[in-house]
């Protein structure tokens, strides 16, 4: 079969380019944003790419077009589909019609860590044994892949609570229909689509009504949204994680910045976790996952160890390099308490050296200023701020800057932003790139001027 993917380079939407490429389809693509990690995977995988949406892109033999749910009516690709009266169908409908059936799927949800769940839990999986499949919104370091088919039964999918497409405003994660599904989280995010957070709650109650009564809700017992959410009607086993509490699944940290610390289950020590990862939020994503694999059967307490060989996902505080004694990070920042969780990590980690952020308020409810007056806060860690305020942000980065703690510059282009950095910048510092976009590449393009 013959595919043509709109809206390819976005990490979920590429994931399922590399499943169906898999299963044996000729697959294509357009997209107008290209750009790494996602264009790296279609390039080596020998996808076809074409930048931006025009209908001429979309071959006349094409069997089927898959429709990413950042196209909507009005866009020319879209527009010619319904016209030429084309087959066309949502990537999470394809997935489930494809990919699914016949799998024991095992769905992570939560406002954040869910890539880095996610892989965490695949990893898990992978080392006992089991050889999932899995589609993941980024690339885990130890596949190389956002996505892969596996041998086995298990299939691991990050599951988005945003919009599945123009012509499906579900969340993508009820066409999932797990057998085991993570809530690790939940607050208010996506303002393009959701009014408030009881919007989001009721998708997640959306989840929570299709998770079969043999199956498995692990969910986050510090979270007092996702409580509300459980108390509209839960059907299925729950089994709670966290670190401030009585829960089924908790953790002892040894060390402050996360990176060790023994797992128990109901009170009993199964093992301790030594690993690369940093802060408090990972040492959640790595319960959550291994409540999960157990769920599904594994013995945890052998896979614990393995732990010591996850690498994070690309772009999760991923080290670029260093240059003039600068270390150089690109984190996929979209969210104030993200935001804060990674930075109180780095800081576990660094201790006296100086954070310096570089901050582009990219997502959606970012760029709406829905998150404005926690910004600030969340930046408390960094000891300097550069922020990009491109000229057609609709409002003022100035009332950020001036709540910062520390030192707070502003600044309209990438180009001034690096400029500005290599002024800052000294040896000794970390500095760390906070955006979920592309970001003009100026983490590695700050690196090499550093170098430079």
């Amino acid at each position: 079969m013959k595919l043509h993917i709109l809206g390819i380079a976005g990490t979920f939407m590429g994931g399922v380019a590399a499943l169906a490429r898999e299963l044996g389809h000729e697959v294509q693509g357009s997209d107008q944003a290209v750009y790494p990690p996602m264009s790296t995977q279609l390039e080596q995988l020998g996808i076809g790419l074409n930048q931006g949406y025009s209908p001429a892109h979309i071959a006349t033999d094409c069997d089927m077009v898959v429709i990413g749910n950042a196209l909507s009516r009005g866009n020319a690709a879209v527009e010619h589909v319904l016209n030429a009266r084309l087959n066309y169908t949502s990537g999470a409908e394809w997935l489930r019609e494809n990919v699914l059936p016949g799998r024991d799927t095992l769905a992570v949800a939560g406002t954040h860590g869910k890539t880095t769940t996610t892989s965490i839990l695949a990893f898990l999986l992978e080392a006992a044994g089991r050889e999932p499949g899995f589609l993941v919104g980024g690339v885990p370091e130890n596949f190389g892949v956002s996505a892969r088919l596996g041998k086995g039964r298990d299939f691991v999918v990050e599951a988005d609570e945003y919009d599945t497409a123009f012509f499906d405003k579900r969340s993508k994660f009820v066409h999932y229909r797990p057998r085991v599904a993570i809530l690790n989280n939940l607050e208010y995010d996506h303002a393009d689509i959701f009014p408030d957070l009881a919007a989001i709650q009721r998708q997640f109650h959306h989840l929570v009504r299709i998770v079969p009564g043999d199956g498995r809700l692990i969910v986050n017992g510090e979270d007092a949204a996702l409580a509300e959410v459980l108390a509209m009607g839960c059907w299925t086993p729950v089994e709670r994680f966290g670190l401030d509490g009585e829960f089924e699944w908790t953790a002892r940290l040894h060390r402050e910045d996360g990176s060790e610390f023994d797992v128990l289950h109901r009170g009993e020590p199964l093992g301790t976790v030594r690993w690369s990862l940093l802060g408090r939020h990972n040492t959640m994503n790595a319960l959550a996952a291994l409540a999960a694999a157990h769920a599904a059967g594994v013995d945890v307490a052998r896979v614990i160890p393995s732990l010591v060989d996850f690498v994070s996902v690309k772009r999760r505080l991923e080290l670029l390099g260093q240059a003039g004694g600068v270390h150089v990070y690109d984190d996929f920042a979209h969210h104030p308490t993200a935001i804060r969780t990674t930075l109180a990590g780095l800081r576990a980690r660094v201790g006296e050296a100086r954070i310096v952020v570089a901050m582009e308020p990219r997502s959606n409810s970012m760029r709406l200023g829905a998150h404005a007056d926690e910004i600030a806060p969340s930046l408390d860690q960094a000891d300097v701020v550069v922020f990009l305020q491109r000229p057609e942000l609709p409002w003022d980065a100035g009332k950020v800057v001036g709540a910062l703690r520390g030192q707070g510059e502003a600044v309209v282009s990438v180009d001034a932003l690096i400029d500005k950095l290599q002024c800052l910048c000294r040896s000794g510092d970390h500095l760390v790139f906070m955006s979920n976009g592309g970001f003009e590449g100026a983490p590695r393009r700050a690196l090499a001027a550093l170098q430079g």
